[in-house]
């Protein structure tokens, strides 16, 4: 406890101040964690009979969320602990526990930057501390373990000091570094926000509340615009009864509240709580649970929840611990981290049952198994984390970051070659010790830095890996749970990912000049949007078509009518969702013309000639090469 509350480390951070000259560049990656404990007063020493840990605070000084950088690592991975500059600190007194992060895009006041704000979400992960006013004149509030009245939230919990609250987000300025509140889910009791992500495509957040299962969308200047509930709207797409919010609240001066149950915290139901949300393709990703389902719903053109939620898999771990963090890299694949169930030890040592946290990835069937429910494959690849026995010391963080070369220096070249991830004791292996010392100490709760394409069995131990520590502590191995998430800013402009929106277009379509021949009808179909991805299989155009004739269709044929160009469209429409066709044999940025058949599937199962509207479509194509 002592070592948790007193103990320097190689570098202790100022608070955050505004500065002249930006905080985050390319490859800048921001890591939450425990802002650690302080017992105000030590050195005049306590009364006889005082338990030390009763006199323990949050360190309100001390930083909850770091920038590092990481653009030079000093050489091959070689599983050792790799010593950064001083990283930007943002500190406890500012923002209180954070855990979620995410970036905007940078632009300001209308015009592109080119350097985000970073965005933290207050969290419970870390941990739920409650005091009463100072009875014993000592000039110390009295810390409790049970609700009471008086009750309040410790400084350093939810920045409360500056204005924060359970649901707040907040802004780091990237070229100031000033600390301001962004927004505020005012109803959210205690539990936090689960998670952040940021939609550049129409310039809003989606965030996750702990306490009602909702996802919020958030404007640009904070301001809540609408939510979409998973318990009630999402689980009937997948046949499961619907689940409504039980209108659990923590509070912290009514006695059924017990700071280490986080079961009296006023968490939503497990069936409908959702954690992580990821923005990517056109939907937010979201995981769900402790025994952890990905599920999505679409984002309509005009930024709303497009009403189509689906179920895309059911996480297969070893233990059934909820997926806090979502990424997808541009090469199709979607990673995973877990983080073990909550806890929160009265003396500060645990806020996670760690230890066998997996961090997994996984990709969709190309081409899709019918065999299968899901569209992604079954069994996942995962990674070797941490030196522990299993290596599986997932803390619950990841995202992907650029290459880097033989020497570790950042090749931005590389868009998202390296995966990072948080994890507790990372180095900590007594049977490989003396391999592991000439690398720095074995107490490291932090990041690891790994190519993406080491799977195990590859990397096992993870020598082929980096290791950053979060806040420069080595005397603490037993801690677990006190690292959170990390972020890093990777623009990659001019590359495209795997079912990531491109920029492209189309033109007024035009009509058949010997129309109409038999069985054909007149015009009755408008284009109102095309949207443009990557994939395994070249460019996929999503058309959004409006029939305003009324005439019925329900499905397409699709044709090209450019030289050289193939053009293909699945034999199944779901409904409400636009018309996918897949373009292949063009050069990036050429105008294919598409030519379309709409018509009704049970017309043509008829057989003979049927009813069909035809119509040429001149797409705009990127100018994005959709090669890997």
């Amino acid at each position: 406890m002592l070592a948790l509350a007193l103990t320097a480390g190689l570098w202790l951070g100022s608070p955050a101040k505004a500065q002249e000259t930006q905080i985050i560049y390319p490859g800048s990656m921001a890591v939450t964690g425990f802002s650690g404990t302080i017992i105000p007063g030590f050195e005049e020493g306590l009364p006889p009979g005082v338990d030390p840990v009763d006199e323990t605070f949050i360190d309100t000084t001390r930083a909850t969320l770091r920038v590092f950088d990481v653009s030079g690592l000093g050489g091959p991975a070689q599983g050792q602990l790799v010593y950064t500059p001083p990283p930007f600190e943002v500190t406890a007194e500012q923002i209180g526990q954070v855990f979620a992060l995410a970036y905007d895009d940078g632009v300001r006041e209308g015009v592109p930057s080119g350097i985000p704000n970073l965005y933290a979400g207050a969290t419970s992960l870390h941990g739920v501390r409650i005091v009463t006013p100072d009875e014993d004149a000592d000039g110390r509030p009295e810390r409790q373990r049970r609700g009471t009245a008086g009750a309040a939230f410790m400084d350093g919990q939810f920045g409360t000091e500056n204005g924060g609250g359970p649901g707040t987000i907040w802004k780091i300025d990237g070229i100031t570094g000033a600390v301001s509140k962004f927004a505020d889910i005012d109803t959210n009791s205690g539990p936090g926000i689960g998670d952040i992500s940021f939609d550049s495509i129409h310039r809003q957040f989606f965030a996750s509340d702990l306490d009602t299962g909702l996802i919020h969308r958030i404007d640009a200047n904070g301001a809540l615009i609408d939510s979409f509930d998973h318990g009630v709207a999402g689980r009937p797409a997948h046949g499961l009864a619907p689940v409504a919010d039980d209108g659990a609240v923590m509070d912290i001066q009514g006695a059924a509240f017990d700071s280490e149950d986080p079961d009296s915290w006023g968490y939503t139901q497990d069936e409908r709580r959702v954690w992580s949300v990821a923005y990517h393709g056109g939907r937010v990703y979201y995981s769900v649970g402790e025994k952890a389902e990905i599920w999505s719903v679409g984002i309509a053109r005009d930024g709303s929840f497009a009403g189509d939620p689906r179920w895309e898999l059911t996480v297969r771990a070893d233990k059934d611990y909820a997926v806090t963090d979502i990424a997808f890299d541009n090469q199709g694949f979607m990673y995973l981290a877990q983080r073990g169930p909550v806890e929160n030890r009265y003396d500060y040592s645990q806020f996670a049952d760690s230890g066998k946290g997996e961090v997994i990835r996984y990709w969709r069937e190309n081409p899709d198994d019918p065999a299968t429910e899901s569209v992604w494959v079954e069994a996942p690849q995962e990674y070797a984390v941490g030196f522990p026995q299993g290596n599986r010391q997932s803390a619950g963080g990841l995202d992907l970051q650029y290459g880097y070369d033989a020497d570790g220096n950042l090749d931005t070249r590389s868009c998202a070659d390296t995966l990072v991830n948080t994890g507790d004791k990372l180095r900590d292996n007594p049977a490989l010790a003396e391999q592991l010392a000439a690398g720095g100490p074995p107490a490291v709760h932090g990041v690891q830095i790994t190519s993406t394409p080491l799977v195990k069995p590859a990397n096992v131990p993870p020598f082929g890996s980096w290791f950053v520590d979060f806040d420069g502590y080595f005397e603490d191995p037993e801690v677990e749970g006190h690292v959170g998430d990390v972020e890093v800013w990777r623009p990659c402009e001019g590359r495209a990912g795997y079912y990531e929106e491109i920029p492209g277009g189309y033109l007024p379509p035009f009509y058949p000049p010997d129309f109409p021949p038999p069985g054909d009808l007149p015009p009755c179909l408008d284009v109102e949007d095309v949207q443009y991805f990557c994939t395994p299989s070249g460019l996929e155009a999503d058309l959004y078509l409006h029939d305003h004739a009324g005439f019925g269709g329900d499905s397409i044929k699709a044709s090209s009518r450019t030289p050289g160009v193939g053009v293909t469209s699945p034999m199944s429409h779901a409904p409400g969702a636009p018309y996918t066709i897949n373009i292949t044999g063009h050069y990036p940025g050429d105008t294919v013309n598409v030519g379309l058949c709409f018509y009704r599937q049970s017309d043509r199962d008829k057989g003979g000639y049927f009813p069909c509207c035809k119509m040429t479509v001149p797409l705009r194509t990127p100018a994005v090469s959709c090669e890997p």
